[in-house]
């Protein structure tokens, strides 16, 4: 019991820990032997002979003269605008999340995709546009809202023509 006192003492610095005090015994580590003494440097054939006044460990080289060079700056390369293609538009009507398979697949090949999940119960509708704005995002692609329920993913560089939205339009699928 005193020593657990003894312990609530010592946390509190009220007395004085014994156990720090005390070195721990320990073996002597084993000597080194020295090493041998570093071979003298040698002598080379060629000497150098330091200029009259010159500071020790400086030593100046003689500087030629630079040619006169002209830097023309390289134009930047160009790269062609990629073409804006105009493609017949995909629907879709899913009826379940394997669904989603074809979504991706359609966007993946530059196809533009309409998702029609009117006739979808509203889980998996949230379901389905979570991984179309996912897919469309990583793709570098557009989603947008064009009816009740009725979403366009178009991939990056293709354009729905006004004659394929007119088409959509009688079926319903698209406001302008």
């Amino acid at each position: 019991m005193a020593s657990a006192w003894r312990r609530v003492m010592v946390y509190l610095g009220l007395v004085d820990d014994d156990e720090y005090e005390e070195y721990e015994p320990y073996d002597e580590p084993a000597p080194v032997a020295p090493s041998p003494p570093p071979a003298p440097p040698r002598r080379s054939a060629i000497a150098y002979v330091e200029p009259e006044g010159a500071t020790a460990g400086v030593r100046t080289l003689p500087r030629e003269p630079e040619p006169n060079v002209t830097v023309q700056p390289r134009p930047a390369p160009l790269r062609p605008v990629p073409a804006v293609q105009t493609a017949r538009v995909h629907v879709v009507a899913p009826a379940g999340f394997n669904d989603a398979q074809e979504i991706g697949d359609k966007l993946k090949a530059n196809q533009p995709v309409i998702v029609n999940l009117q006739a979808v119960d509203r889980d998996l509708a949230r379901r389905l546009i979570d991984f179309a704005s996912g897919l469309a995002y990583g793709l570098g692609g557009q989603m947008e809202r064009v009816a009740d329920q009725v979403f366009l993913l178009t991939p990056t560089n293709v354009e729905v023509s006004a004659e394929e939205k007119r088409r959509l339009q009688e079926r319903g699928l698209y406001r302008s």
